[in-house]
């Protein structure tokens, strides 16, 4: 879809008031810093030329990407000398062609056009159609969101300037020639009666000017249109207003001594008046009578006289910085705005022909350390900028740009702002097309950018016309291949066969486009882990066996069902569709493992054990609170552990009543068990039984825990609730992959809006004798006892009072003892797997899982992360393991004798 400027640059004009008097004088901010003093001229950063800049700093471009017809991202890296180091910076301007005639500039302002609303730059681009954008004009972060400068958009003056000294602005003529120079308001309010009175300004907020330090709004007239929305006209002013709502040129309401409420109206406007204003009005304006008002910005240049309308956008910036092609002398201080500190920053420029306009902008991020401003001046002029201004930087510092074939502008950079995303801003320059829809010119592939081995993605395909503007895919044909066999088309998708990269290729015509693929491999992996950790062993039994991949690089992956293969240990079993099935067990199996591998990659096992069902909880003796909330704040009830009643009077039960007939929507009555933090339920749970008392309502039972994520899991119980009197429910519980240690949080009846005609919105329903059925992880399972003892540093050792030899001896290391784990295993029963690609190893002793990888110290407990303070080691080309660590987490029992270095291990 092509977004068209005309349509684009519709702006709200209904504008709420309020009655509000301000009970402070406030100060301007910039970017957050109070600071209001006289103009300032600093001393000229330099009038050498970009050739002496280059012998200092080089930019070196990086790429440049078309957004559309007449506008083009230029990304560039900027070396630059700091404190005798060279720095390297990312910069990112968009050059604009001023000759084009499908690209145009104008002012963003807020929300729906309107000032004192504020909204991030990716948010006012989105709204109004804007293929690119940046932050704007400078504005109090404390105050309403009002920009500082003067701001026109297609002719109009949304905002007049602020009275500061030192500020310029950046504008487009309606000849497409662009200008920055200062600006002062002129206006005049005229009576019917032919008298007149100064207009001071349109759509402000208070500030004190400069460099008399007055109070804007003291005995002074502005108006307020419809372009502004704030209830308070203006907040803090510390002045009393009258206020005179104008419609049709023709005064309807004077409100003295108090402002007007309610909105501006689209064809009129309201004068906020105070002293002397406020006189001239009691003075010469009655209700009926006509009045009019005119304005111009006057230029502090040249003195003319300037008609907004002669302009299709300005907007307000700071200090000059070049003028000539030169770095000019900064026109204001620089010190509120970190002006010698290396901060994100925004600017905007021009080229000496006046054809090009450069919008810019430089990182920081965790890639860029940005730009002090006298280094923002030598890269711009190095870049070709003839005459440029400061826009607001630091947090506001923003781009977005619309990438080919997309249909709306994304953030360009992550901003400094990071994790906290992008600052609402006052406004922002933004760039439009009002290019026709052409022909395809080229295509886009996007997808998955890493596959792994077995799994399918597919990829779609976008495309551009001439003009660079998006095609609708829906009728591009394409052909796909691949340039190698790691990855193949199955006529829906790519498919990863082998580990490696290859280059993927669309063709539609004479349209192409490629990206790379890589298919991840098992030495790409650092952990492979399934959700589920103890599982039952019996024949029959079935698991859901989800699997995740932390790679290398720190990402995790959700692998998918096709790409694990399965080692079965002590039992029979098959995966699929993701779903584990023990066929049977091995004779005399008390232990039984299920080990997920990829490419060589072995992964957490799932350990099967003997399974029995506990009583988790029959209430006669919870000493935890019980409580009830409600959703929507209507719905009403109690939850409460209380004697039970008929066959159960005799136990206690958890009752919960609930009155869901107030509010609307889907209803939800919960009991919440432990408060909100829940009871933990066994490690492993396979299934869960309940005895329910239910009441016929047809409502939903469900109960809801959370995971060792804190991810909530629901189960339904009963779906719908249709009995009466006492019922055990049991609820298979592998399908829903509880990751351990889990709580249960909550039961609750679920009411929802669709059909709710047809259910009952009042009853009670009990619950008692919660029972879990889950592993047994201790007792009997079949391991040897011994007593074994090692010397350190000898090469032999003793099981049960009988000598063995060792091929490596224990040793000791910075106070730590470590041992050839097979030994011990040998002795105590257990296996160990050596995965020589990850340097991991992986000991399985009964139910115990144990990885520990050589240099790391986090370690994996039965799929758990844990922290160490040691480490495996390689010694003598064998790994050796922290004798206590693995020991004490196998159940094994050690003791060091310190005189003789005698190691003693029982179990």
């Amino acid at each position: 879809m092509v977004v068209k400027r005309e349509e684009a640059g519709k702006r709200a004009k209904i504008v709420r008031m309020a009655a509000g008097q301000g009970k402070k004088l406030i100060l301007v901010s910039l970017a957050g810093l109070i600071w209001i003093q006289p103009m300032v001229l600093m001393e000229p950063f330099g009038r050498t030329t970009s050739t002496v800049y280059a012998a200092e700093s080089q930019a070196t471009k990086l790429g440049t990407e078309d957004i559309t017809s007449g506008a083009k991202l230029v990304k560039y890296q900027y070396t630059t000398t700091r404190s005798g180091k060279q720095v390297k910076v990312l910069a990112d301007v968009i050059e604009v062609d001023l000759s084009n005639p499908y690209v145009q500039l104008d002012v963003m302002t807020g929300k729906g056009g309107q000032v004192t609303t504020r909204q991030s730059v990716e948010g006012m681009a989105q709204e109004t159609g804007a293929v690119a954008g940046v932050n704007g004009d400078f504005f109090a972060t404390g105050g309403q969101g009002v920009p500082m400068g003067a701001a026109v958009s297609q002719g109009t003056l949304v905002t007049s300037p602020a009275k500061l000294q030192g500020m310029f602005t950046f504008g487009v003529r309606s000849d497409n020639t662009p200008v920055i120079d200062r600006y002062n308001f002129t206006g005049t309010v005229m009576a019917e009666d032919g008298s007149t009175f100064p207009l001071t300004g349109i759509n402000q907020e208070s500030y004190t000017t400069e460099p008399d330090k007055a109070y804007s709004h003291v005995n002074n007239m502005f108006i307020y249109t419809s372009a502004w929305k704030s209830e308070e006209r203006p907040k803090a002013s510390g002045t009393t207003p009258t206020e005179v709502l104008v419609q049709g040129g023709v005064i309807q309401q004077i409100s003295y001594q108090t402002a007007i409420p309610g909105q501006v109206p689209s064809d009129g406007y309201i004068l906020r008046a105070h002293g002397q204003a406020a006189d001239f009005i009691a003075t010469h304006m009655t209700v009926g009578q006509r009045v009019d008002a005119s304005y111009q910005l006057v230029s502090q240049t040249s003195g003319q006289q300037v008609n907004p309308s002669e302009f299709k956008m300005m907007i307000g910036g700071h200090t000059l910085l070049v003028d000539g092609g030169k770095a000019s002398a900064f026109t204001r201080s620089t010190t509120s705005i970190s002006g010698g500190s290396a901060v994100a920053r925004t600017a905007v420029g021009y080229s000496q022909d006046g054809k090009k306009v450069y919008i810019i902008t430089v990182e920081k991020n965790g890639s860029s350390s940005g730009l002090t401003l006298a280094e923002l001046q030598k890269f711009m002029v190095s870049i070709g900028v003839w005459k440029g201004v400061n826009l607001d930087g630091g947090g506001s510092t923003t781009m977005v740009t619309r990438p080919l074939a997309e249909t709306e502008a994304k953030l360009t950079f992550t901003t400094s702002n990071g994790s906290a995303g992008q600052r609402a801003v006052a406004n922002g320059l933004g760039v439009y097309t009002t290019a026709p829809q052409g022909a395809l010119k080229g295509l886009k592939v996007s997808g998955a950018s890493t596959l792994l081995i077995g799994q399918t993605a597919a990829y779609s395909l976008k495309g551009y016309d001439i003009y660079f503007n998006p095609v609708d895919a829906a009728g591009i044909q394409a052909t796909w291949k691949s340039d190698n066999g790691n990855v193949a088309w199955t006529g829906e998708g790519f498919k990863g066969i082998k580990a490696g990269t290859s280059k993927i290729t669309a063709v539609s015509g004479d349209g192409k486009d490629s990206m790379e693929v890589t298919v991840l491999g098992g030495a790409d992996l650092s952990s492979l882990t399934p959700v589920t950790t103890f599982a039952s062993l019996e024949a029959g039994v079935s698991v859901s066996v989800p699997v995740t991949a932390k790679l290398k690089n720190g990402n995790t992956v959700n692998v998918p069902d096709e790409s694990v293969k399965w080692e079965f240990t002590g039992m029979k079993a098959s995966v699929q569709n993701g779903v584990l099935s023990v066929q049977s067990v091995n004779n005399g199996a008390k232990v039984a493992y299920a080990t997920p591998k990829y490419d060589g990659f072995s992964g957490t096992p799932i350990v099967f054990s003997a399974s029995s069902e506990q009583v988790w909880e029959n209430f006669e003796n919870a000493t935890y609170p019980v409580s009830f909330t409600g959703l929507p704040a209507e719905a009403k009830g109690t939850a409460a552990i209380v004697q039970g009643t008929g066959e159960r009077e005799k136990s206690k039960v958890l009752k919960l009543d609930y009155d869901l007939t107030g509010g609307s929507g889907n209803k939800f009555a919960y009991a919440q068990i432990n408060g909100t933090t829940g009871k933990t339920i066994p490690e492993g749970a396979t299934s869960m039984a309940i005895d329910v008392l239910g009441d016929a309502s047809l409502n939903w039972l469900r109960a809801e825990f959370a995971d060792a994520d804190g991810k909530s899991i629901y189960v339904d119980l009963a779906r719908p609730l249709d009995f009466t009197g006492w019922k055990t429910i049991t609820v298979d519980l592998t399908a829903s992959a509880i990751k351990h240690p889990a709580k249960l949080k909550r039961l609750y009846v679920v009411n929802l809006e669709e059909g709710q005609d047809e259910r009952a919105l009042t009853g009670s329903v009990s619950f008692d004798n919660i029972r879990f059925t889950a592993p047994v992880t201790g007792g009997d399972t079949g391991l040897p006892s011994a007593t074994v003892t090692m010397v350190a540093g000898q090469s032999s050792m003793t099981v049960d009072g009988k000598k063995q030899t060792l091929d490596v001896a224990p040793l000791i290391k910075d106070g730590t003892t470590y041992v050839p784990i097979k030994y011990v295993l040998d002795a105590f029963g257990g296996q160990a797997a050596w995965n020589a690609k990850a340097k991991k190893i992986t000991v399985t002793r009964g139910t115990t899982v144990l990885e520990l990888t050589v240099g790391k110290k986090e370690y994996m407990l039965n799929g758990a992360a844990k922290q160490s303070a040691v480490t495996p080691i390689i010694a003598n080309n064998r790994t050796l393991v922290p004798l206590r660590l693995v020991s004490e987490q196998l159940g094994i029992n050690v003791n060091w004798e310190k005189k003789t270095k005698t190691i003693t291990l029982q179990s």
